[in-house]
């Protein structure tokens, strides 16, 4: 069986770091008045009667696929999706990013490429890219690296930390267009051992490395419209590395029980048949489902219907009392998973 932490990504270990730099951290936030809890998608600090919202994200692994395909021009789309997707987890409207390039060497063509993606993401979410910084690290940069910083704004009284979600709740999940930016390296472990690039997946007609570097779905036009409508939502979540345990960030005293997924994209089978247990792929990525809306029990029919402009929204499940607890019913394997 092959996990993630032997593709050299331990999520269990990468959580404890976190607490850490977090524990040795929270003694700033005395400086402001910050609303929301470590551990959110994103943080929300005071300004008047507004809340800023601030995330920061990367591309990840997926650099090394655009480097092995010569194409440059979505990795943008998935550093601004990473960042503004998690902005919208506290019912903030993303308005603007900084990004940061580093590289090993300075290629004015590839730079221009990766640009290309990063102005395509920044308009498919509304978003102005008001400056950055580009960094030539020969010494400590291999290729580059791709993050981005973004802000959001939210009016106080519609912040959605996720504090309000209670037994009953309906979870609505927003497809994904397939593996957005988490789990490459496992992917690349797998597959790449074992198949090229320009091996054509089963079922479809599309190669793996064209797969891999699909972006990373933006959910800001959907979502920023549903949050100006009178339906309640309660929870917000991206479902990114982690895959569903990204629902315990929302509420530690509610349990999650998904039962009515969809069929994972044809690439997700293409990995699992490689020898990845059951349980870690739902660990580790979004398996079809790339963002999921909380509403309560009375209003889940609406915002299906509402959700139906956008793209094709699945009632996947609903809030149980089991507290901090996910429960995933993967009807196509037959197997029920638990976190």
């Amino acid at each position: 069986m092959v996990t993630y932490s032997e593709s050299g990504v331990d999520i269990d270990i990468e959580e404890i770091a976190v607490q850490k730099i977090a524990s040795k951290l929270k003694s700033t936030l005395k400086n402001r008045e910050v609303i929301t809890e470590s551990g959110h998608f994103a943080s929300l600090v005071r300004l008047g009667d507004k809340g800023i919202a601030m995330s920061t994200d990367g591309v990840g692994s997926k650099v090394l696929i655009a480097e092995l395909m010569k194409k440059y021009d979505t990795v943008g789309i998935d550093c601004i999706a990473m960042v503004v997707n998690d902005l919208l987890c506290v019912g903030a409207e993303p308005i603007a990013l900084v990004d940061y390039l580093a590289v090993e060497n300075v290629d004015p063509d590839i730079i221009s490429e990766i640009a290309d993606g990063l102005a395509k993401g920044a308009n498919i979410s509304k978003t102005a890219i008001i400056g950055g910084e580009t960094a030539s690290l020969p010494d400590i940069i291999n290729n580059f690296d791709l993050a981005a910083t973004g802000i959001g704004i939210v009016e106080l009284g519609k912040a959605i930390t996720g504090e309000d979600i209670e037994d009953g709740d309906i979870l609505i999940g927003l497809g994904s267009s397939g593996i957005h930016s988490n789990g490459l390296s496992l992917a690349r472990k797998v597959l790449l051992e074992k198949f090229e690039l320009d091996y054509v997946i089963p079922e479809t007609e599309t190669t793996i490395g064209e797969e891999l570097l699909k972006p990373t779905k933006i959910y800001v036009e959907p979502i920023v419209n549903l949050l100006k409508t009178d339906f309640e939502v309660k929870g917000l979540a991206h479902i990114t590395g982690g895959g569903f345990n990204n629902l315990k960030r929302l509420n530690n005293n509610v349990g999650f029980e998904i039962n009515n997924l969809p069929q994972p994209q044809a690439i997700f089978k293409l990995i699992y048949g490689q020898n990845v247990p059951l349980n870690e792929m739902y660990k580790v990525f979004n398996m079809g489902i790339g963002f999921v809306v909380i509403v309560s029990e009375k209003d889940h029919r609406n915002v299906l219907d509402y959700l139906k402009k956008y793209s094709h929204p699945y009632k996947i499940g609903k809030v149980n009392s089991n507290n901090n607890e996910v429960t995933i019913e993967t009807f196509i394997y037959n197997e029920t998973i638990k976190y």
